[in-house]
């Protein structure tokens, strides 16, 4: 595989984001179809909607809408790099998303990394952040240690902190 220069996707939150939830960056699946988690065998939706009691949001807009109903922003730590596949350990000339001003613009409580590569991504160049962070698995279909029992013990008590939407 080559390496290509890609960028990721805008972040998805709003004033009643409480938790971040932190990926790395997008997967070439992902980039195909524009969204985050794009790859059918990424264990991301089936686990978030698990965790809040929801049915699988089939297509962005009901992805949008279910992250903004359990009140949760989603981003990638990288907003640009250049990459080979979908390969984290092949990431390189970053350009990191300005997580300070999504930080400023919602009320987030809590940040989960999706994953090593995000955690350390983010304690690297974002140092203010790594106390109110934490590392959970990698939900990419790669990672054979994938416990969807963390994700929920990690999740579950946000459950209760959702905010009622005003539309």
């Amino acid at each position: 595989m080559n390496r290509v220069r890609a960028a990721g996707f805008a972040p998805v939150y709003d004033g009643e984001s409480r938790i971040l939830i932190l990926g790395s960056f997008p997967s070439v699946k992902s980039r195909e179809v524009s969204f985050y988690y794009g790859n059918p065998q990424n264990r991301f939706w089936k686990t978030l909607a698990s965790v809040f009691g929801a049915e699988v949001p089939e297509d962005i807009e009901g992805k949008k809408a279910f992250l903004h109903g359990c009140g949760i922003a989603l981003w990638d730590v990288v907003e640009s790099c250049d990459i080979v596949g979908s390969s984290d350990a092949s990431i390189e000339n970053v350009t990191l998303a300005e997580i300070p001003r999504l930080m400023h613009a919602a009320p987030i409580e809590k940040i989960f990394c999706n994953g090593s590569k995000a955690y350390a991504l983010l304690g690297e160049h974002f140092p203010q952040y790594i106390d109110m962070a934490e590392k959970l698995p990698s939900t990419s279909p790669a990672n054979p240690r994938f416990s969807a029992e963390v994700w929920k013990r990690a999740l579950s008590p946000y459950r209760k902190k959702k905010m009622p939407r005003g539309d």
